[in-house]
């Protein structure tokens, strides 16, 4: 197909793709989607090999935050029957993280509820950060804390974090759709403030939350602009008791689409399947390893993930391997910093973390018809009951 071929040179230069290149992506047919993969796994490969890294959730304080966001099981007025507590103390904080890298982490995300933190959020924040790094040597920390004030990534940054995460969901024409407490360019403003204080950015997207193709391509284009090292892609969990709880617009095909259209888009960013992957790609999880190059290991905010164990037996048996502290993640223009340009794209020539139960020709007919043919799976939506804020072991 010569817009495969097309888009697996442009990958392999660091060229954007075209709108209607990506577009393109999202509508081809059940028949060519091992083509799509194959093609999207030449540009995976040739900028992360056959490594896998494996990040780990801490859910630091969970539920009661003010925002509304219709995705988020932790959001204003949800009737999810999440587990709710507040801050975690850095040395329960610390023992959550080394379970994590136990099970082969090398990213420890530290996350929290909330509008944004306030000045002593962060003081805590940071008292963590240090003890996960006295405890757990190479190890590396991503705080994802809300909306950010000024000076306060600066902080986090002289704390130890190496990334801070702040999605930007969905395209900005939509955003208002799903949240009303915060804007769009809030949260451009977070990943900007992230990158200036040098940290490695971090922001992707929530599909299935009823957007179309031009959305997914809108939000994933913003992204390849604002230029982070680290791209989730989340898939809405849909837990009852929030506004989205009955959106079941994905199948296993259309994810792997989305993840070969932002891997397109975005070839030598560090690209994550995160919230949602056991609930939307199901048995499809290995075909999905050919487009991200980075997974979450174990359970998500307020849900619960497959078994860790699970996890490392599907790299394995895939073919991949388990990245280690000792790899660098990023491609070696990427990882001197040689590729952030105060907001640039990278070669062109020119909250909440995750998806509410964690932690892209007009694309309308073939939405719908997926749409249509995904059935609602309640059964694979589990609340998180262990690991940090319980007294039960974690899933890692």
């Amino acid at each position: 197909m010569d817009l495969l071929n097309t888009l697996v040179d442009k990958g392999l230069r660091r060229e954007l793709p075209t709108r209607d290149e990506a577009l393109a992506v999202l509508a081809t047919s059940d028949d060519d989607l091992l083509d799509v993969v194959a093609a999207a796994g030449k540009v995976r490969r040739h900028w992360f090999g056959r490594r896998v890294k494996l990040n780990y959730l801490v859910n630091l304080k969970s539920g009661l935050c003010p925002e509304d966001c219709s995705y988020c099981s932790q959001r204003l007025g949800s009737q999810a029957g999440i587990l709710k507590y507040t801050w975690l103390k850095p040395d329960q904080a610390s023992d959550a993280a080394a379970a994590g890298v136990a099970g082969g982490a090398k990213r420890v995300c530290l996350v929290a509820s909330g509008r944004g933190p306030t000045d002593r959020d962060v003081d805590r924040v940071s008292e963590t950060i240090r003890t996960i790094k006295d405890n757990n040597e190479g190890v590396e920390v991503c705080a994802c804390l809300g909306l950010l004030s000024d000076g306060q990534a600066e902080r986090l940054r002289e704390a130890g974090a190496d990334a801070y995460n702040h999605n930007l969901n969905t395209s900005e024409a939509t955003y208002g759709e799903i949240t009303t407490t915060h804007t769009y360019e809030d949260r451009v403003d977070t990943v900007q403030k992230a990158h200036a204080a040098g940290l490695s950015a971090c922001s992707g997207l929530i599909a299935g939350m009823g957007e179309t193709d031009e959305d997914l391509v809108d939000v994933v284009f913003s992204l390849r602009e604002l230029d982070p090292d680290s791209v989730p892609v989340n898939f809405l969990i849909p837990f009852e008791g929030t506004p989205l709880g009955k959106e079941w617009n994905l199948t296993p095909q259309r994810c792997l689409r989305i993840l070969a259209m932002t891997r397109f888009v975005c070839p030598d960013a560090e690209v994550r399947i995160a919230g949602g992957r056991e609930v939307h790609l199901r048995t499809m999880q290995p075909l999905a390893l050919h487009l991200a190059n980075s997974i979450f290991l174990g359970d998500y905010l307020t849900s619960e993930g497959q078994a860790g164990k699970a996890d490392l037996e599907m790299i394995a048996d895939a073919g991949f391997e388990v990245e280690g502290t000792d790899q660098v993640t990023l491609p070696e223009h990427r990882a001197a910093g040689g590729c952030h340009d105060g907001g640039g794209v990278c070669g062109s020539g020119g909250g909440a973390c995750g998806s509410g139960g964690g932690a892209c020709g007009s694309g309308e007919e073939p939405q719908a018809a997926e749409a249509h043919a995904g059935e609602p799976r309640t059964d694979l939506v589990a609340v998180r009951r262990r690991g940090a804020g319980t007294d039960l072991a974690p899933n890692a």
